[in-house]
């Protein structure tokens, strides 16, 4: 029997980098609600992690679930489009692929939101399934994500995570996985060492001969 390897993929900044469209969307929010911009370091760190733990820190705890209803009205319209491949990926992907495993996304975006950007970048052939928490934010942890998908999808000889920030890689650990980070994306070296990564692809290219270690 061939060897069956579960591959789960971060969305934003493994797949797509993501920048572009999720900072405008922060940003509406925020002019719709009256608060000040933050500075571009501080949106960069907003690659990665749920919008539930970004909001918080930016309108206060109340005004979270108006912020990301704003933030979703500009995503689902125009900000899911301001994405773009990394170059590299659907190479990457397509021999992943053939070397006989089997790939999904595990995204902190909401999973109709991700099947979307998936198929809008042509990369729906290479995935069995697109995971990600409910509009309410229900599995919107990695971990609690990651969990699910797995009980989902028992059947794997071994499982592996594959993220460039860090609640991808603890995400992987909580649920016994080999954790994989990118180096590429919004994470940084350091970050995603300090997180338990055991190997660091440093571009699209690098991630095919990582997993077939």
């Amino acid at each position: 029997m061939a060897f069956d390897g579960h591959i789960y993929f971060d969305l934003d900044g493994t797949l797509t980098d993501p920048y572009e469209g999720i900072s405008k969307c922060i940003l509406y929010a925020l002019d719709e609600l009256g608060f000040p911009h933050p500075d571009d370091e501080y949106l960069l760190n907003c690659i990665g992690p749920p919008l539930y733990d970004t909001f918080p820190e930016l309108v206060g705890d109340d005004l979270t679930l108006k912020a990301v209803d704003l933030y979703r009205k500009r995503f689902n319209d125009v900000g899911w489009q301001e994405n773009k491949l990394y170059v590299g990926i659907l190479d990457a992907l397509e021999t992943i692929c053939t070397n006989g495993h089997t790939l999904f996304v595990a995204s902190s975006k909401p999973h109709v939101q991700a099947k979307r950007i998936i198929e809008h970048f042509g990369m729906g052939q290479f995935f069995e399934a697109v995971y990600g928490c409910e509009l309410d934010g229900t599995r919107s942890s990695k971990s609690e994500l990651l969990r699910y998908a797995i009980a989902e999808n028992p059947s794997g000889d071994s499982r592996t995570m594959i993220g460039d920030r860090k609640h991808d890689l603890y995400g992987a650990i909580a649920n016994d996985m080999r954790p994989i980070g990118v180096s590429y994306g919004y994470g940084s070296v350091e970050e995603l060492e300090s997180a338990g990564a055991v190997r660091i692809a440093g571009t699209p290219h690098d991630l095919a001969t990582i997993i077939a270690e």
